[in-house]
């Protein structure tokens, strides 16, 4: 076995670095894992491009990745759940289960959240594109399903994240749901929305592959907003969900909830983006965000473990974490790709 891990990491836009580290020994109640597969996220693709999410700022070189599966490589003392060569969901969120908003079961709130592959704390959270890693192992969730591959269990993640929006969105039973954006979190938000019942999805974009990809995992209707009338849009929906980050997406979406109806937000947003309050005021609109994912990460496993939800039709390709940088280009490339996914 090699003594070396292969890292990648983001040094600033456009900058991307592969490099060999030590191997890394577990702890007490830590896990070595070998990447079975990791997706590259919006997120990781706004570091790799922009070097910032938002308001968070890579400063110092960043290991991406939040969304993978892993194969046990070795354990550390006091680890019970999990045995070498098993494969594993892991979730990326370490919330710290003391503060205020822990306590309030908001946890993905926490005052002092570290999210794996994010620069919105310093020392940045490293992720999960090496070869090796450690993990706590209460972070882990093992699959025995050899049917399903480490690239649906690397699917987790996003899943929860649709589930996390289709939470917020309140009761969804025979309801018109309107995503907007047909990527990896618009299209997990389809699947969401039919598991709770919504009675029609529809799913708009500005490209014909994401609305591809969105009809695959159940969308009863499919729209090129960029070639229809605002008119056509009014009234269309009861609940939409803005998952693209772009503000003419957010505009359709004020456009096509109904009075009374929902708005929730999951795409990050650029900062300068304006919002239609009085349009929130007369027509009695809520306005929501959704920020990751709360208690939906263990949900989301076994939606796909037992197949009740079906991610295969979302995932594009997959490369060797040698081909990182091939991958994070074809990543960015809406049409060509959905979601691509780092393997070990």
């Amino acid at each position: 076995m090699s003594s070396t891990s292969t890292v990648c990491r983001i040094h600033a836009a456009l900058d991307l670095r592969l490099s060999d580290e030590t191997l890394p020994v577990p702890g007490p109640h830590e896990v070595r894992l070998r990447l079975g597969a990791g997706g590259i996220c919006g997120s990781d693709l706004h570091y790799w491009q922009h070097g910032r999410v938002g308001a968070f700022v890579i400063r110092e070189p960043l290991i991406p990745g939040h969304e993978a599966s892993g194969i046990v490589d070795a354990t550390g003392p006091g680890v019970t759940r999990v045995v070498p060569g098993q494969r594993v969901a892991i979730n990326p969120s370490h919330a710290c289960g003391r503060c205020d908003y822990c306590r309030a079961g908001r946890l993905n709130l926490c005052r002092n959240m570290f999210f794996l592959g994010s620069a919105s704390v310093f020392p940045h959270a490293q992720g999960m594109f090496r070869s090796h890693f450690l993990m706590g192992e209460a972070q882990l969730t093992p699959v025995e399903e050899a049917e399903v591959s480490l690239g649906e269990i690397a699917c987790a993640e996003p899943l929860s994240i649709g589930l996390h929006a289709v939470d917020r969105a309140g009761p969804l039973l025979s309801r018109t749901v309107l995503v907007m954006g047909g990527g990896t979190i618009g299209c997990m938000s389809v699947l969401a929305a039919r598991l709770a019942g919504a009675a029609r999805v529809i799913v708009a974009d500005v490209a014909d592959r994401p609305l591809q990809s969105a009809r695959e995992v159940g969308a009863d209707e499919t729209l090129r907003v960029d070639q229809i009338a605002p008119a056509d849009l009014s009234d269309l929906a009861d609940v939409s969900i803005e998952a693209a980050g772009n503000a003419a997406a957010l505009a359709s979406c004020f456009a096509a909830t109904r009075r009374g109806g929902r708005i929730v937000q999951v795409g990050t947003l650029p900062p300068e983006v304006t919002l239609p309050l009085n349009q929130v005021m007369a027509r009695e609109l809520d306005f929501v965000g959704a920020f990751r994912a709360n208690h939906e990460f263990d949900w989301a496993v076994q939606a796909i473990r037992t197949r009740r939800v079906d991610v295969r039709p979302l995932i594009s390709a997959q490369l060797p974490l040698a081909q990182a940088d091939e991958a994070f280009h074809l990543a960015a490339d809406r049409g060509r790709s959905t979601k691509v996914q780092l393997v070990g």
